[in-house]
């Protein structure tokens, strides 16, 4: 099969998690930058990233790239991309994307240039004036970063974070990408017990589960080049058998906690749509009360940020709190991630390592306090 250049985009702070990840499947990265990991693959390389990638945000198709300053290079350039190698004469081509410390400024402008750009090209090649767009969506992104334009067309459809198990969540939720990394960070054995204090719709605990027992993570959902009409059936079908001859049966045991009622229920239920109810056991439980007979495991949370004044109050004195919790297992290790730049202080414990990772927008750090190094296990 004929190859070409595939990006990953990812959060900032998680390239090298993905860079990795890529190198797991066979592929060799060409290129690791903020926010995209690029490396060259095929149509069945585009589907088994779709289903096995699970820090990254989305797989995109590289279908051009150049220096543009002026709209009529972007035009020009873009026109002389062959897009009917991708795209059919009735074929949906909607354009998105983002301008950053580049002489084109205006998204809306370059989005309505590469639009109509992309078009005439279409229509020349196809020899027609009018293009229906009535057939297969092909989401047409650009980026355009000190005025280099990058070309892509967007294979997964919803990000890769969406997995299909959380129907619903709380107020502030994790993606599940950030938390997969979290977990990935931290190292855990599964022959010791992790543990989330705070763990809202479930997503720590979850995403756990499924890394440890090597559940793919697109296995429960679609993505966009499913519809693609030059990407065969057979291979989501190949990509699909093999996620499934992976999967590992490894004893696990995972805890989740919360203060609310509604948030052990929505965990215990995102639990079980992703096939690991029967490894994560959530119940009521306060962070600040936390206690464990197991002398070794791993503690991974995401506790609340707070964002007006009284609620920042309430939060540095529950770090506070949990700091006193926490060190009480004195050989466990744990990884908490906080906006709040005085969080060690207010834990009452400086950080081993930390990690600069952004929670959507919210810059935050991964504090990561290693506990004592378990014995080995004939688990």
């Amino acid at each position: 099969m004929e190859k070409f250049e595939i990006i990953i985009t990812t959060l900032f702070g998680l390239e090298s998690l993905v860079a990795r990840e890529v190198r797991r499947l066979g592929y060799e990265t060409t290129s690791v930058e903020d926010g995209r990991i690029t490396f060259m693959g095929d149509n069945e390389a585009v589907c088994r990233a779709n289903m096995w990638i699970r820090t990254g945000e989305r797989v995109l198709i590289k279908t051009a790239e150049f220096t543009a300053v002026t709209f009529d290079e972007l035009f020009e350039k873009t026109k002389a991309v062959d897009w009917s190698k991708w795209i059919g004469k009735n074929d949906a081509f909607p354009v998105k994307g983002y301008s950053l410390k580049s002489t084109l400024a205006s998204v809306r402008d370059c989005q309505a240039i590469i639009k109509k750009a992309t078009a005439e090209s279409l229509s020349n090649k196809y020899g027609i004036e009018w293009l229906p767009e009535d057939g297969t969506n092909y989401q047409i992104q650009f980026s355009i970063f000190k005025d280099k334009v990058t070309l892509m067309i967007d294979t997964s459809g919803e990000g890769l974070h969406k997995r299909g198990y959380r129907q619903h969540s709380n107020v502030a939720p994790l993606k599940e990408t950030l938390a997969a990394a979290m977990v990935e960070l931290s190292h855990w054995k599964f022959e010791y017990p992790l543990c989330d204090p705070f763990c809202g719709s479930g997503t720590i605990p979850i995403e756990a589960a499924m890394i440890k027992r090597n559940i793919a993570p697109g296995i429960n959902r679609e993505f966009a080049a499913q519809n693609f009409a030059w990407i065969d059936d057979e291979l989501w079908d190949k990509s699909v058998e093999e996620a499934k001859s992976l999967e590992r049966n490894v004893p696990l045991e995972i805890y989740a906690y919360d203060i609310e009622n509604e948030y052990v229920e929505l965990t215990n239920e995102n639990a079980k749509i992703a096939g690991v109810g029967d490894f994560v056991k959530a119940e009521k439980g306060d962070a600040r009360k936390i206690h464990f007979d197991m002398p070794y495991g791993t503690i991974i949370c995401n506790p609340p940020y707070g964002e007006r004044i009284g609620e920042i109050k309430e939060c540095e004195k529950l770090y506070k709190e949990i700091g006193k919790s926490f060190n009480a297992l004195d050989k466990w290790s744990y990884y908490i991630i906080a906006s709040n730049e005085n969080f060690e202080s207010l834990f009452g414990k400086k950080a081993n390592k930390k990690r600069k990772l952004y929670n959507g927008m919210i810059k935050c750090n991964l504090y990561q306090f290693f506990g004592e190094r378990p014995p080995k296990t004939n688990k």
